[in-house]
């Protein structure tokens, strides 16, 4: 696959098959997310695979009570809180990995560097023909000293992205995409 089809085709998958993706792959999406620019070539990021269905589970559970109880006024969260109060959902969508790409610094860059890094991986992930999806709902718990201490992070990183990776359960559909607003400024 050419990265333009990547860039096309990469979708949000929520359904996925129980078959576990191999470490071999799973280090070569690592590989590409360390592939990404970052600010003065810091490349201060830091992954975190996790494997364990029981840890998922508890992450997930962890996760949506610390939604609940910090997002009660987010407008957003509200049409949310009905799969956040469900004891069957699973914020992973049963996803056999999870990777949370960390700052090893809580510095200025520290978001844009592991953001960049996940698209990165994201994109690897497409071409290898997985689904991948960034769960915003875990992220809030994760950084919390709690979170960093079940998945082993130490304290003084900083938790970005938590990307789950595992074989989609057939094609996601396209999203459409809205025209770009654009701004000239200047000759053409």
């Amino acid at each position: 696959m050419d990265l333009q089809q990547a860039i096309r085709s990469r979708r949000a998958v929520r359904v996925f098959s129980s078959e576990p993706v191999e470490r071999a792959t799973l280090l070569r999406l690592i590989d590409a997310a360390i592939q990404a620019p970052s600010a003065v070539n810091e490349q201060s990021w830091s992954f975190t695979v996790v494997e364990d269905r029981n840890l998922l589970t508890r992450i997930s559970a962890e996760s949506k009570a610390c939604m609940l109880a910090t997002a009660a006024g987010d407008i957003a969260a509200h049409h949310l809180e009905g799969h956040l109060r469900d004891p069957a959902f699973d914020i992973f969508y049963h996803a056999p990995a999870l990777i949370v790409i960390s700052s090893v610094r809580a510095d200025r860059w520290a978001v844009e560097n592991c953001s960049l890094a996940a698209e990165n991986l994201m994109l690897a992930a497409c071409a290898e023909g997985l689904g991948t999806c960034w769960i915003g709902f875990a992220q809030t718990w994760l950084a919390s000293a709690p979170g960093k201490a079940a998945l082993g992070i130490p304290a003084a990183y900083l938790p970005v992205a938590p990307i789950i990776v595992g074989h989609p359960q057939g094609a996601a559909p396209a999203v459409p995409r809205k025209a770009p607003e654009i701004h000239w400024i200047g000759a053409a």
